[in-house]
């Protein structure tokens, strides 16, 4: 599942509905993923509220790690390709920050941090201790290769960003993962290895723990969960996703402030007869 605009509420708490529901799938023998744009630090916070333990895939697919913080698998996306990108990019700079998989600090680079914007103000103060600044942005790829490159902004110039970039030469070399919260205008738009997405990361995890597709049920909200709804068995769609998901005739549960998560658990896991064995290898 999905965190922000799914498991958890329009205000970012985890409500104790949910909680409860995925506990009950726990103790059935269901394993439970977190699966989020989110860096690994910011989703183990909230999978510590979790009343079991979790596997977690974040940063959209570019890592896959134990609760413990343990790293099973990692997809980094090349130092000259990051380079590539910043130098291609520079009217969006203001906007941009380059994201490593390192413990504590300098987590998050920036060229410039606005600690008061409007948009990404908030979601920086989270993390405060993790980002840095360096300038020019550029300086900061001195050889280690990123987990991503992250445009955050409006929505209007987040889809600009991302039309230029799908238009760029070295297009191929990267995956982009669109995140959009209209009703706050706020947008991410995330540079990521060719091939990585929350869908392929979920069909690894998958692969190693012997779970057929058919077995699987994903729930999300956003552009940046399609592949992974499309890799499930069963996908579910929050009331409150992008409309254009809702249109794809997937199930739509209730939303994320009506606790979805848990109506979608009880409604097609807890109260249902199991997986249809007849259905392997099919999607």
């Amino acid at each position: 599942m999905d965190l922000d605009g799914t498991l958890l509420d329009t205000q970012g708490r985890l409500p104790a509905e949910n909680v409860r529901a995925i506990a009950e799938a726990d103790a059935r023998g269901i394993e439970v993923v977190v699966v989020t744009g989110r860096r690994f630090p910011s989703a183990q916070k909230i999978a510590s509220e979790l009343t079991c333990d979790v596997h977690l895939i974040a940063t959209n697919g570019a890592v896959i790690k134990s609760s413990n913080g343990e790293t099973h698998y990692r997809r980094l996306l090349p130092v000259a390709t990051a380079r590539q990108v910043l130098e291609a990019t520079p009217e969006y700079r203001s906007s941009a920050a380059v994201i490593f998989d390192r413990p504590l600090s300098n987590q998050v680079i920036f060229e410039r941090v606005d600690w008061d914007n409007p948009f990404s103000g908030p979601y920086l103060r989270r993390s405060r201790e993790q980002v840095a600044e360096i300038a020019p942005l550029t300086a900061c790829l001195d050889g280690e290769d990123p987990l991503e490159i992250l445009f955050l902004g409006e929505c209007g110039d987040m889809r600009r960003a991302m039309r230029s970039l799908e238009t760029l030469p070295i297009a191929p070399q990267y995956t982009l993962a669109l995140t959009e919260y209209e009703a706050r205008n706020l947008s991410m738009l995330d540079v990521l290895n060719e091939g990585v997405t929350k869908g392929s990361a979920l069909a690894e995890w998958a692969r190693r723990r012997g779970i057929a597709r058919h077995e699987v049920m994903a729930i999300g909200d956003n552009w940046n969960d399609r592949e992974m709804l499309e890799f499930a068995g069963l996908p579910v769609v929050m009331e409150n996703a992008v409309p254009q998901l809702k249109s794809l005739g997937w199930k739509v549960t209730l939303s994320n402030d009506a606790c979805g998560v848990a109506d979608a658990i009880r409604t097609c896991v807890l109260n249902a007869d199991g997986p249809d064995r007849s259905k392997e290898g099919e999607r």
